[in-house]
């Protein structure tokens, strides 16, 4: 059985996307080229544009368009409406990883935009997301990420806490008292899937209808599993930790104490994810991970469920 490398739902014999997959990206597509580019000719572009392009970061980006009459994705170095990104070198599928892991968020109930797999020309996997601080042909919605917000620079962006996340989200944010329990679920799932690299450049607001509040969810990976021997848990320590953590680091200090969330709320945040765990496990069995790889992070899921569930 092969799966939809947007959707991962199951596909038909000759189908390489579903058509609701497809949807996803624009409702008039019915069907998707492969990018005209190899992953070696990838690498070359993310050179050649890279100081030209307006996003940035340590892993290899591209900015694209959708070129609808040719049922394809094109390159441009100014008004991208998607990120490209191909795998970066020495680490192993890290497109089909975070793929999987952005749609497991999806189920969890986390805000997430549209996101998938992408098939270049030489068979590779390039991970693809729609930029949600576009809109229109040309408009651009502003956004600001927690370093900025906090003066510090992409070279900084470590040099903070989870604790002045919170601050940020109380400071900023229009309605504090809705986005919190969306941090929390957001750093759980986080915590759950491996992600210790959500640094302060990975949480970002936005104005909506006058309203400042937490942008969906971006970058989550499960970076334990790329990275093989992570010795740390979360990019940002909590209450001076950044590893062992424990449930009743993040449900009593974290959720309760610094969040003020309430019974009922942790409670929610908890099912939530216990009631996605099956889900969950369909997705890694569904994702273009590597059977190895896909036990790599059952085996990761598992022990933090374990955890967090006390």
């Amino acid at each position: 059985m092969s799966y939809c490398p947007i959707s991962l739902e199951s596909l038909l014999p000759g189908q390489e996307y579903s058509e609701a997959g497809l949807k996803r990206i624009h409702p008039k597509l019915k069907h998707l080229e492969p990018l005209e580019y190899s992953y070696q000719e990838q690498l070359r572009e993310v050179r050649r544009r890279s100081d030209k392009m307006s996003i940035q970061g340590v892993q290899p980006k591209l900015s694209a368009v959708l070129k609808l009459k040719d049922s394809s994705f094109g390159l441009v170095n100014r008004g991208g409406k998607f990120i490209l990104k191909p795998n970066p070198l020495a680490y192993e599928e890290v497109p089909a990883n975070e793929a999987l892991t952005m749609s497991m968020a999806a189920v969890a109930g986390i805000d997430v935009p549209v996101h998938g797999l992408l098939r270049a020309q030489d068979d590779s996997w390039v991970y693809f997301v729609k930029r949600y601080d576009r809109e229109g042909r040309s408009g651009k919605v502003h956004v600001e990420d927690f370093a900025q917000l906090s003066s510090l620079t992409r070279e900084t962006k470590y040099d903070s806490s989870l604790e002045r996340v919170v601050q940020l989200v109380d400071e900023f944010c229009t309605f504090p008292a809705i986005e919190k329990p969306k941090l929390a679920k957001r750093l759980l799932f986080c915590f759950l899937t491996g992600n210790e690299d959500m640094h302060l450049k990975n949480f970002s607001i936005w104005v909506q209808n006058g309203v400042v509040s937490l942008t969906p969810a971006y970058d989550l990976l499960n970076s334990t599993l790329v990275l093989e021997n992570a010795k740390e848990e979360s990019a940002l320590p909590l209450h001076g930790k950044k590893k062992k953590l424990t449930r009743k680091l993040w449900l009593n200090y974290f959720c309760r104490e610094r969040l003020k969330l309430t019974e009922i709320q942790v409670a929610k945040i908890l099912q939530d994810l216990q009631e996605a765990m099956p889900a969950f496990d369909d997705l890694i069995e569904r994702s273009h991970l590597s059977k190895g790889h896909q036990f790599g992070y059952r085996e990761i899921l598992n022990e933090r469920a374990k955890r967090l569930g006390g």
